[in-house]
């Protein structure tokens, strides 16, 4: 396993597209190439090799003594620097050797990204099963996440699943003015992660479908977390509708773009149905849409997979959370990790 906390530093030669993509997290980009001329050295390397290397070097040699004096000349002596490009070639290459020459400890990731990822994907197929799992399971609205920061707070130790892939998790839960990240990036941060995890303790996870907006959970994920301990929330229908507004407040301004990401809706819920929410997003009563939205669709639906999903969901204990704010759920917190970390270890010894 790689130890990259081990590095003062860890530098991404690749361009910006490939970084952008999917980087070894705290890695800094400190580009050979950037796009552009990364792309016109390899449009060149087809008709002439040697000028494509040559314009490369000049490149390469410009930008790296720009890196040098922006972040370089800031490091202490005897810095321990790793290195990395695509496939551990030429860009990380010349990288160690003006590192090497200046006198940092510096070292090539063998196999660069590409081996780093293969190492991900095999580490995301096996490292979930090394570790207990409370799943917490409820109904849109029921403070599922809210719950986990607070769980966080109070110590215990948190998979905030929809927090790593910027998604509310359903199809109206892209958070305004942030992307999420890429597949390859997800399971980049998800794998760290785990990394800050002691498997001798449990950890409480958001019970989540395979997808969240664009990303996929590991199925080794999924499959570790549905043979853990679930814990079932409920709230008052207010209390949920509360919730959506305030974590939602966007639609309140603008519920006519609710209406468009729930029209791919349509066909599953019928016409009628669809037509009485367009109703209420016309004369802007959002509270009453959040609450039709819930009844209607969003709690048979969840019911339906957390069954498919937990066959044994019905004998999961059931808390009603009847204050969804941060002070209203610390307390509740605080008893549920002495409570079901202490069932569950008991069920373990």
């Amino acid at each position: 396993m790689y130890d990259f906390n081990s590095y003062d530093l860890i530098i991404d030669a690749r361009c910006p597209r490939e970084y952008e993509e999917d980087h070894i997290p705290g890695a800094i980009n400190l580009p050979v190439v950037d796009n552009d001329e990364y792309a016109e050295v390899g449009t060149l390397h087809r008709t002439d090799a040697l000028a494509a290397y040559q314009l490369g070097a000049c490149y390469s040699l410009r930008n790296i003594a720009r890196h040098i004096e922006t972040h370089i000349s800031k490091l202490p002596p005897r810095s321990k620097i790793l290195v990395y490009c695509f496939r551990g070639g030429k860009r990380s290459r010349v990288w160690f050797d003006v590192l090497d020459t200046i006198g940092y400890r510096v070292e090539k990731l063998k196999g660069g990204w590409k081996s780093y990822r293969h190492w991900v994907n095999e580490q995301l197929a096996a490292i979930p099963a090394d570790y207990r799992y409370i799943v917490v399971t409820g109904s849109t609205g029921s403070g599922k996440t809210r719950l986990l920061t607070a769980l966080e707070k109070e110590g215990a130790q948190v998979l905030d699943l929809e927090g790593i892939a910027i998604h509310r998790g359903s199809i109206i839960g892209a958070v305004p003015g942030k992307s999420q990240p890429s597949q390859k990036m997800f399971d980049s941060l998800l794998l760290r992660r785990f990394s800050e995890f002691d498997p001798a303790r449990p950890v409480w996870v958001e019970s989540e479908s395979k997808k969240i907006g664009q990303v996929q959970v590991p199925q080794a994920l999924l499959d570790a977390m549905r043979k853990g301990m679930t814990v079932t929330v409920n709230a008052p229908m207010s209390q949920r509708v509360q919730l959506l507004l305030e974590d939602y407040r966007h639609f309140e301004q603008d519920p006519e773009a609710l209406i468009e990401r729930l029209v791919h809706l349509r066909p599953l819920v019928g016409g009628p149905e669809f037509d009485e929410w367009k109703a209420l997003a016309d004369r802007r009563q959002v509270p009453e849409l959040f609450e039709r939205l819930m009844r209607n669709h969003y709690d048979p639906s969840y019911q339906r997979s957390i069954k498919r999903n937990y066959p044994e969901i019905d004998k999961s204990p059931t808390l009603m959370l009847d204050d969804l704010s941060e002070a209203g759920l610390l307390p509740v917190a605080r008893e549920m990790r002495s409570r079901f970390e202490q069932a569950l270890a008991a069920s373990a010894a």
